[in-house]
C-alpha cells in the first residue's frame, strides 16, 4: 500500500440511521471526495441527493466494487451485512470502515482482519467514542497514575428504544462500554459472563448486564437497556486514590473527579486497633476541549488511508470486541456462568506499518509491540 498524497474517493453503503452522519462528516472534509451513496430504499437515496446533488447514487451495492473507481468504502448497514460486504470489498483491493459491531462472529471478523493484512489495506472500526474528548482525557488521567490502580469500571447505556431484530441490546449497546474499556485498562478480559431477559421480542433480549474480570483483581461492569424511560450514558472508574465519573449525556462537564478513596491502616496489633478510613476530598472537572467525535473519527480513517497508518480502532480491537461478544452471549446461553476468554496476553495489533503511539506509522515496523490500542495523541485526529 503506497502513501496517498491526493484525495480520497469514498463510497458510502447504508443511509439508514446513522449513514447520514457519516456521509455528513465525510463530505465535509478536504481529503474526501465523496463519490457514490448506496442504499436500497429509493426514499433515503432521494433525500441524499437533495442534499448532495454532486453526489452520484446507487441501490445496487455491486456498483460501489465495479467502475466506480473508489478507494474505500464506509459500511453502515444491520451488522448481518458487515462480513460480506467488507469482504466484497477488500478483495476488489478497497479500504474499508464498518460500523461496530465489526461482524456477528468472532470467525467472520477474524477473517477480515487476517484479509486486510494480507492485502495490505485498512480496516477501521466504528468504535466512535475512542475519539471523543472526554475519553481521550481520561485516558491520559488513568495513564498518568493519577487516580492510582483502576480497581473497577462500571457503566451504564440504558435508554428506550431503538429495538432491534437481528441483535440483541448488549451486541447494539455494548461495544462502546467494551471499546472505552479495552482502551483505558490496555489489556484483554480474562473472562465474561452476562445474563439479561426479553421482554419485548421473544429471544431478544433487551436488557443486559455483563461482568467481566481482568488481571490484578479488575473487574467491570456493563448494564444495558433499551427499556429504561431515561437516556443514561455513565461510566464510573474507581482508583485506589481517586475517582472519575464520565457521563457523556453532560453538554459540558462530561468528566469529574473525585478525591475520594478508603484507606487501610497499614499496621495494627488488635482487631480493636483496626478501623478503615475514608478520605472525602476535592472534587473538580477538567477542562475539555469541545469537538465532535464522529468527524474526528472520519478524518482519522482518511488520514490512516493517506499515510499508511494502522487506525486508533483497528481491524483487531474490533475482532476482540466480537470476541467478547460472543463469549456473553454463550455465558447467556448458560444462564450466566462465566465463559472464560483464553490466556491473557499483551496485544499486538499485527501489522508492520502500526501506530507509533500517536496513532500514525509507517512502514519500519515502529508500531506499538503491546498494549491494545496506539495511544491517542492530541494532534492526531485534529481537524
Amino acid at each position: 500500500m503506497k502513501t496517498m498524497k491526493e484525495s480520497v474517493k469514498v463510497g458510502v453503503v447504508g443511509c439508514g440511521y446513522w449513514g447520514p452522519n457519516l456521509i455528513r462528516n465525510l463530505r465535509q472534509s478536504q481529503d474526501c471526495q465523496l463519490k457514490l451513496i448506496c442504499d436500497t430504499s429509493e426514499q433515503r437515496l432521494s433525500h441524499m441527493r437533495r442534499l448532495y446533488p454532486e453526489v452520484a447514487t446507487t441501490r445496487s451495492f455491486d456498483d460501489l466494487l465495479n467502475g466506480s473507481d473508489l478507494d474505500a468504502v464506509v459500511i453502515a448497514t444491520p451488522v448481518r451485512f458487515h462480513y460480506e460486504m467488507a469482504k466484497a470489498c477488500l478483495s476488489r483491493g478497497k479500504h474499508v470502515f464498518i460500523e461496530k459491531p465489526m461482524a456477528r462472529t468472532e470467525a467472520e471478523a477474524e477473517e477480515l482482519v487476517a484479509l486486510a493484512e494480507r492485502e495490505g489495506l485498512v480496516v477501521m472500526v466504528g468504535h466512535t467514542f475512542l475519539f471523543s474528548p472526554a475519553v481521550r482525557r481520561m485516558k491520559e488521567i488513568v495513564d498518568a497514575g493519577d487516580i492510582g490502580e483502576v480497581q473497577y469500571i462500571s457503566a451504564r447505556r440504558l435508554n428506550l428504544g431503538l429495538f432491534q431484530k437481528d441483535i440483541n441490546v448488549a451486541w447494539d449497546l455494548a461495544p462502546h462500554d467494551i471499546s472505552i474499556l479495552l482502551h483505558l485498562l490496555d489489556e484483554r478480559p480474562v473472562s465474561v459472563s452476562c445474563q439479561g431477559s426479553s421482554h419485548v421480542t421473544r429471544g431478544i433480549e433487551d436488557v443486559t448486564m455483563m461482568y467481566l474480570t481482568f488481571e490484578k483483581n479488575r473487574c467491570a461492569f456493563i448494564h444495558n437497556s433499551w427499556l429504561d424511560p431515561k437516556k443514561v450514558r455513565l461510566m464510573t472508574v474507581v482508583g485506589s486514590q481517586r475517582m472519575i465519573v464520565y457521563d457523556d449525556t453532560e453538554p459540558l462537564e462530561k468528566l469529574k473527579i473525585y478525591d475520594a478513596r478508603v484507606e487501610v491502616p497499614p499496621h495494627y496489633d488488635t482487631f480493636a486497633e483496626f478501623t478503615y478510613s475514608y478520605h472525602y476530598g476535592d472534587a473538580y472537572v477538567p477542562y475539555i476541549k469541545q469537538d465532535e467525535p464522529l468527524k474526528l473519527e472520519c478524518q482519522h480513517f482518511l488520514d490512516c488511508i493517506r499515510e499508511q497508518c494502522t487506525p486508533i480502532a483497528n481491524g483487531r480491537l474490533g475482532l476482540e470486541v466480537v470476541r467478547i461478544l460472543e463469549a456473553a452471549c454463550e455465558s447467556l446461553r448458560q444462564q450466566g456462568a462465566s465463559v472464560s476468554l483464553g490466556a491473557v496476553t499483551q496485544w499486538n495489533n499485527g501489522n508492520g506499518n502500526g501506530g507509533n503511539g500517536n496513532g500514525h506509522g509507517n512502514d519500519k515496523g515502529n508500531g506499538h509491540k503491546s498494549g491494545i490500542l496506539p495511544a491517542l495523541g492530541r494532534g492526531v485526529v485534529a481537524a
